[in-house]
């Protein structure tokens, strides 16, 4: 209690809350967008459940391992050397779940341009499969995440306290934001695709992590946004070419 009064009084750790919140709701995009894309392929009855399941994994893993933080900062030892390079526990997951970003984003593109779509949904015995399957993707991606999540927390603050209310923050935004995230992918087919590249992208990064080449945060994240800013700017023209479209078909005809 002391010491929870302690960093209350600290103003160095009202700025280390801020910036660790800010950092992990923006590590919880690239679950969030996973996680959407992925629910979405479920029956709507199916799919608030699943992102629920989703984020409350995130949040019990994240949650989980603080209480191993020692046993965390272990997974960044070099375990064996390769190319030059030493690899760590953490090294093999983050290839592991970027090789896994690609293979799955490098499907769903291919399902979504293919000219002859499979319903995956046929019967019932296929949906909970396929709602299974769907918790099970996002529970692995959901492991990488957190490990990352909380080997950045590590490196920016000592004290568990502000950790454990900085991940409380990043996932309430999750949960907050997965529905109508889902549901502004669903509605807009061209949103999906600019997802599915974001995944590629993440996954690419996760990877040259695992290599030993950093890829600064900022890069991936500036692309993301003025990716994001073009596809509003597209999702606007064409709103506005329906509208005039709409009022020239309802002018009466001059004879």
């Amino acid at each position: 209690m002391d010491n929870l009064l302690s960093l209350a009084a600290d103003p160095t750790a009202w700025v280390a809350l801020a910036t660790l919140i800010a950092m992990e709701v923006v590590l919880g995009i690239d679950n969030l967008i996973f996680i959407s894309i992925l629910t979405n392929k479920l029956r709507e009855e199916h799919r608030t459940k699943a992102r629920r399941v989703g984020i409350g994994a995130a949040l019990l893993l994240r949650l989980a391992l603080l209480g191993t933080v020692a046993f965390i900062v272990t997974l960044t030892q070099p375990i064996f050397t390769a190319f030059g390079h030493g690899f760590s526990w953490r090294d093999l997951i983050l290839i592991a779940g970027g090789l896994f970003l690609v293979w799955k984003a490098t499907k769903e593109i291919h399902h979504n341009v293919d000219p002859e779509p499979h319903d995956l949904f046929e019967g019932s015995e296929r949906a909970v499969l396929g709602f299974t399957a769907a918790v099970g993707q996002i529970l692995l991606l959901d492991l990488v995440f957190s490990i990352d999540s909380i080997i950045t927390a590590v490196g920016m603050t000592d004290e568990i306290a502000i950790m454990v209310i900085a991940v409380l923050v990043a996932v309430s935004v999750m949960l907050f934001a997965a529905d109508p995230l889902a549901r502004f992918i669903e509605a807009n087919p061209t949103v999906v695709m600019l997802a599915l590249g974001f995944l590629l992208m993440i996954g690419m990064t996760l990877i040259a992590e695992g290599f030993g080449a950093h890829v600064p945060k900022g890069y991936i994240y500036a692309a993301m946004a003025f990716s994001a800013l073009v596809e509003v700017l597209n999702m606007l023209s064409r709103r506005a070419k329906r509208k005039r479209e709409g009022a020239a078909a309802r002018m009466p005809v001059r004879r």
